[in-house]
């Protein structure tokens, strides 16, 4: 298709075939180069230049897309119902009746298009944007990191619903009646707790949580036994897939109760 500018009419636009995606990106261009309100169409000035364009078209020898007719009958029929003048009989039946603007139907017709049309450019400039943005990879962990384990073939996943199966167990077993603990204790202090526990002998997951009152204590005696295996003061072990895990003294307790406790 000729992408060279169509010939210039008296008062008609330079148009470019390659520029419009149908005839009402066609009909945005006329209102647009027209000065016109889009809400108030000059039907008869519009539908002139539209059939021009078309006119240009054929004059070239280039196809005209079936829809580009079907919006220059639907121009000519909103234009016909405009000039042409009510019979006082019809006005008299229908009375009250308002027959509307016949241009409101192409009016809304254009307004979303439009709205597609800002849309689909909002969504290009973002492409191209984006493809000017470029990501990193992943860059590999540097040598001499010591990544926290809790125990060989032990998973953070498998300690978190371990905790939940003590938390479900402590929900079921609370009275009815309750009495409301103001004091609570700090992670810091439960923290030397467990680890002096842990240091007389290995001691139960669960059985750490015996003597814990409410949510907060149990959540907090869980965050005490995360911080302890982040610095390998205590070591979480399960021996198979079913048993219970265990506490035990980590490769790091002495290190860790020196700077604690100030002790060897």
């Amino acid at each position: 298709m000729d992408n060279q500018p169509l010939s210039r009419g008296l008062d008609q636009p330079t148009i470019k075939v390659s520029d419009f995606e149908g005839p009402l990106d066609l009909l945005l261009h006329l209102i647009r180069n027209s000065e016109m309100d889009i809400y108030d169409i000059q039907i008869t000035a519009i539908t002139s230049q539209y059939l021009s364009y078309l006119h240009q078209m054929q004059d070239h020898q280039l196809e005209v897309a079936g829809e580009y007719l079907v919006m220059a009958a639907t121009l000519m029929s909103i234009k016909s119902k405009m000039l042409l003048p009510h019979d006082p009989i019809d006005d008299e039946i229908v009375e009250d009746e308002d027959p509307g603007d016949p241009r409101q139907e192409l009016v809304d017709q254009l307004l979303e298009y439009k709205r597609y049309k800002l849309a689909a450019t909002e969504l290009k400039q973002k492409e191209q944007a984006r493809q000017l943005e470029f990501t990193r990879e992943a860059l590999a962990i540097p040598a001499g990191v010591e990544s926290t384990e809790l125990a060989p073939g032990l998973t953070l996943d498998q300690l978190q619903r371990a905790f939940s199966r003590v938390v479900k167990r402590k929900q079921m077993a609370e009275p009815i009646n309750q009495t409301v603990k103001s004091e609570t204790i700090s992670i810091s202090v439960r923290i030397d707790e467990v680890f002096t526990r842990v240091l007389h002998g290995a001691v139960l997951f669960e059985d750490l949580f015996d003597s814990a009152i409410g949510l907060d204590d149990l959540v907090t005696t869980f965050l005490a036994v995360l911080e302890l295996a982040k610095h390998q003061a205590v070591l979480v072990q399960q021996d198979d897939l079913f048993s219970s895990l265990t506490l035990a003294v980590g490769p790091r307790s002495e290190e860790f109760a020196h700077d604690q406790f100030g002790t060897n």
